[in-house]
């Protein structure tokens, strides 16, 4: 990371008062300039053959879409991809519990987002009863093992728990519920989780106990503010993996050739889309 990214990482996370809200201009502003930094760390890891995995956890409206959504905004989704699986299916239920994880993981020049992961079986399943307790005891055996032996192998892990509080959940939750477009986002799972924040705090807790290893720690960000938590978890992101500005000198294009010889075909032999847009209506 360039000396230049640190002073915006800088600038992200601090120089504010803590109880203070970020003016909507500034969020622009910083956000702009970090996804520019976003884009030079996406070149580095391409160059350079990295192979980097983030992975994503929190309680549910945490807001951890949201800071994704900003992470890949201006990337190139040939390197970072973004990996949401589904429930299992019933052939994946009979296989090792991290196989179709494997599949996933970053090639040399990616960075893979996992919008959830292999801590599904920590958190969700633990609490709902989906897996025995002889699995959820293996898995905090075993992850760890895991997580060491793809650090081993070259891949750099970074994992983000997004903590946000059970009043600000309720507030998301219910405005969930009066936004049209964004009721899809409260599943059953979502609603029953709502019940069982104790269960969900003690299982994060025990999470950590046994998975947050020197190789592949975990860190926590506060989202009850969602600006704060996206532009706090970018600016950290950054400083995560060291990289250098590869951006191209400016170019000057050639002026385009006479199109000689070309006839474009009648309008009205195409057809186009409608257009709706009625300019006179506010």
């Amino acid at each position: 990371m360039n000396k230049q990214a640190q002073n915006i990482a800088g600038d992200a996370e601090g120089k504010r008062d803590p109880g203070e809200k970020i003016s909507n201009k500034r969020y622009e502003d910083q956000m702009a300039r970090l996804q520019i930094e976003l884009v030079k760390m996406q070149e580095w890891i391409k160059h350079e053959g990295l192979r980097v995995v983030v992975i994503f956890e929190g309680r549910d409206a945490a807001g951890k879409g949201g800071t994704i959504k900003r992470i890949t905004e201006p990337l190139n989704p040939r390197i970072c991809r973004v990996v949401a699986l589904p429930a299992p299916t019933e052939r994946e239920q009979g296989q090792w519990y991290f196989q179709r994880y494997v599949a996933h993981l970053p090639t040399k020049g990616e960075m893979v987002i996992l919008d959830r992961s292999w801590y599904n079986r920590a958190g969700v399943e633990r609490v709902m009863g989906f897996c025995s307790d002889d699995e959820y005891q293996e898995f905090l055996r075993s992850a760890p093992e895991f997580e060491r032996m793809l650090v081993r192998s070259g891949i750099k892990i970074i994992k983000y728990w997004f903590s946000v509080s059970d009043t600000e959940q309720e507030r998301r939750f219910q405005k969930r519920l009066k936004t049209p477009t964004k009721r899809w986002k409260l599943s059953p799972m979502d609603l029953e989780s709502r019940k069982r924040w104790v269960d969900y705090s003690k299982a994060k807790d025990d999470m950590f106990d046994h998975t947050d290893i020197k190789q592949a720690p975990w860190f926590v960000v506060n989202s009850d503010v969602k600006k704060h938590a996206r532009l706090n978890c970018i600016s950290h992101l950054l400083k995560q993996i060291p990289y250098e500005d590869l951006t191209p000198d400016p170019i000057v294009l050639d002026q385009r050739p006479e199109q000689e010889g070309y006839v474009r075909p009648p309008m009205n032999e195409q057809t186009f889309v409608p257009d709706v847009h009625n300019l006179d209506e506010d």
